[in-house]
């Protein structure tokens, strides 16, 4: 039996997927996390590891990998893709080098380096929150869009038509700079121009550079701000052959640029006057549980494609034959979740596969840009898209979120 290192934080939604997938291919999963006491049995047996201190976490996967002889090291998510690039690296797996990884976590760094090989990017500058703010914004065109250089899920990303609203944006997002890991993440904010335009997201696969395309899913909901929810992903795009090769081809020479060759690629555009701006790419799979979405579309989990190629065994991409989709539920207003009604009745609409909620009655909801999940996720299949997304619409009409208003208590 193969044995694969899965590198992940505690709390990832990707490795009950992994998991699954590695089961059925007959693949030995070994978890390193920072997490002993998860409720993941997997986890808690795994290697336990510090995200923090990359050095002892490499040794301890080293006497590991003298029991077990990795065949290849996963990332599941944005925290762990450096890690994971650092130990591949040690192990002499075939892999990203480590910078390149970084580069997918950085915004401020991705955006400098595909200004360098000429890709079409957004007009940008980093704000240093250490100084006077008001001087930096001088010479901006609005609007613009605020974000934390190294946050994802949309986390933190604001929208502002002018100066007052953008030094508000900065001054919100501050408190949330605090949980990034180094002095000069947390005192750093990128501000580029808000690109007008339909949004998509590219889902691929890298083999030795050679980016092959597993789908693009279309998001129907204008996102305009002043934050930026996603809540649709659709697939397969209804967007032109044209369209759908510049977006191909934006994204394979996003990763010639940033250095990626091996590995999952999730990349998000927006479609502009016949260009197409990279906004995020990440070296890792679809965040959340969106990826169970490619399994009603492809019949094999998006898992099992990324574990077979980085064993490299071949990697057949099936034709997708139906629309499917996902709809990521939306955190309507903070506060702690009493419940959720109307359930059954939306698994009743036609075209539904499955919902599931994430967040336990009783746990607190925090909608963006503070927060950093979702309620939840509904899924459905149907012969087109339009189909798809109205089903999914449909269904999210049936929910009713109770909620209840949350007491903070401050030390006097």
């Amino acid at each position: 039996m193969c044995s694969v290192l899965l590198v992940a934080p505690h709390n990832s939604y990707r490795i009950h997927a992994y998991l699954e997938a590695a089961q059925h291919l007959g693949v030995e999963l070994i978890i390193a996390s920072q997490s002993r006491y998860s409720l993941v049995s997997a986890v808690a047996k795994g290697i336990q590891i510090d995200f923090t201190d990359a050095a002892l976490s490499l040794r301890k996967i080293e006497i590991a990998h003298q029991q077990h002889q990795f065949k290849a090291v996963i990332a599941t998510d944005d925290a762990a893709v450096a890690l994971a690039a650092i130990v591949a690296e040690a192990l002499g797996l075939s892999a990203n080098a480590p910078d390149s990884a970084i580069l997918t976590q950085r915004k401020d760094l991705a955006r400098r380096r595909l200004q360098e090989h000429r890709l079409p990017v957004p007009d940008f500058r980093v704000i240093d929150l250490s100084v006077a703010i008001v001087g930096q914004l001088l010479g901006l065109e609005y609007p613009i869009v605020v974000k934390p250089v190294s946050m994802s899920g949309s986390r933190g990303v604001i929208r502002a038509n002018n100066q007052q609203q953008c030094v508000a944006a900065i001054n919100r997002i501050r408190p949330l700079l605090q949980e990034l890991p180094s002095l000069e993440e947390q005192q750093s904010v990128l501000i580029e121009a808000f690109i007008a335009g339909e949004e998509v997201a590219f889902e691929g696969l890298l083999h030795r550079g050679e980016l092959k395309q597993l789908t693009i899913f279309d998001k129907p909901e204008p996102m305009d701000g002043p934050f930026f929810e996603e809540s649709f992903y659709i697939s397969p795009t209804r967007h032109s052959t044209e369209q759908q090769q510049l977006i191909q081809q934006h994204v394979s020479e996003a990763c010639a640029a940033y250095g990626l060759r091996e590995g999952p690629v999730h990349a998000e555009l927006r479609l502009n006057e016949n260009q197409a701006y990279l906004i995020e790419m990440a070296s890792r799979t679809i965040g959340g549980d969106c990826g169970d979405v490619l399994k009603f579309g492809l019949n094999v989990s998006l898992e099992e494609l990324v574990l077979l190629q980085a064993l490299g065994q071949p990697v057949n991409i099936p034709v997708m034959k139906h629309s499917v989709g996902v709809m990521m539920i939306p955190i309507p207003r903070q506060g702690i979740l009493r419940r959720v009604e109307g359930i059954e009745r939306a698994k009743k609409i036609e075209g539904i596969t499955s919902i599931g909620i994430s967040v336990r009655e009783g746990y607190e909801l925090v909608p963006l840009p503070e927060g950093s999940s979702y309620l939840g996720f509904i899924f459905a299949k149907a012969p087109n898209q339009s189909q798809v997304e109205q089903a999914l619409r449909s269904a999210h009409d049936c929910l009713k979120i109770v909620t209840a208003a949350t007491i903070k208590v401050h030390r006097v």
